[in-house]
């Protein structure tokens, strides 16, 4: 009986738990549900195999009780035939017989009573079994929604972290993505191209200048003292030489 009082005991306590309130205490709501699962699965599994143990005796006590019932009727039966067997033989005149006959029937009925007694003595252990396992099933059945209710909770607690996860790590990649912030890769981007392309044009102009040089190095001087001698020719009224067409037809 102690053992019954420990299952309905342990049903009790785990059927009655408040899983709101312990997940509010609890610094891993997760972890502790998913433990909660476990000890609940195993709990549910124990009460399981000690109600069936329960069930299988209380089984057994009825077929005995039954089987204790039945005797009884069949002794009834034996001592109605002997004592009818009795009034037989003392009609007959036989006494001796008669005699024989009515204490088969003593036996019969003291069997029959017997019988009844154990039976009688068997039906509140039964009822008080039969209170039990209904107890005990009722308790199962209320872990068993317990459990579901668990499984639940900790499924849509998953499913809302990941869902918190995800939303977090979408803000964090909107937050990171800034194009007005200079200090962004696309800010220090842009910068090292203008950098680039203002390096590109002072080398094209220093290019340019190298070229004008060397152009201007190249001119021909080589004329300037025939050029001053005509400027003095034509200052001092004399004629300036000038070069004479040559006819090719002549040749």
């Amino acid at each position: 009986m102690a053992e019954k009082q420990t299952i309905l005991g342990r049903i009790a306590q785990l059927a009655k738990a408040n899983i709101n309130s312990l997940l509010d205490r609890a610094e891993d709501p997760q972890k502790m549900l998913d433990q909660m699962v476990r000890d609940y699965t195993n709990s549910i599994a124990e009460a399981e195999d000690a109600v069936a143990v329960t069930i299988g005796n209380l089984r057994l006590a009825e077929a005995d009780y039954k089987e204790d019932v039945r005797t009884a009727q069949d002794w009834g039966q034996t001592a109605i035939a002997s004592s009818q067997a009795a009034d037989k033989a003392s009609a007959a005149g036989n006494q001796g017989e008669a005699d024989h006959w009515n204490d088969l029937a003593k036996v019969a009925i003291s069997k029959q009573l017997q019988y009844e007694q154990e039976a009688k003595s068997a039906e509140p252990m039964i009822q008080s079994q039969e209170q039990v396992v209904s107890q005990l099933k009722s308790g199962l059945a209320q872990m068993r929604d317990k459990l579901g209710e668990l499984k639940n909770k900790r499924d849509q607690l998953v499913a809302r972290q990941r869902s918190a996860e995800a939303q977090s790590q979408v803000q964090d990649a909107i937050a990171s993505v800034n194009v007005m912030d200079p200090t962004s890769e696309l800010a220090r981007f842009e910068d090292r191209v203008r950098h680039q392309e203002a390096l590109a044009q002072g080398k094209a102009e220093v290019a340019a200048s190298s070229l004008a040089s060397q152009f201007a190095a190249l001119e021909d001087h080589s004329n300037d003292a025939e050029v001053e001698a005509r400027l003095a020719a034509l200052k001092n009224g004399e004629k300036p030489a000038q070069i004479e067409a040559k006819d090719f037809t002549a040749y």
